[in-house]
């Protein structure tokens, strides 16, 4: 997992397997138990309410573009 910042736009780059279940992720993250202040943290760089999850605030997108060296 790789964390980029850029003024209050925060971008999350994450290397799973293939069969990687975004969904049953997001639910096991809700139930750490310091999940909740990690939120509350993040929410302060996404200008978003805090007490969201994770699954409401970080949201996949589609890979336009990959280079390969």
């Amino acid at each position: 997992m790789e964390l980029y910042i850029l003024g209050t736009r925060l971008f999350m780059i994450v290397e799973t397997p293939l069969d990687f279940d975004w969904d049953t992720a997001m639910a096991r993250l809700a139930t750490l138990p310091r999940q909740a202040e990690w939120e509350d943290y993040m929410a302060e760089f996404q200008l978003v309410k805090q007490g969201l999850s994770s699954a409401e605030k970080w949201q996949l997108m589609e890979r336009m573009f990959y280079l390969y060296e």
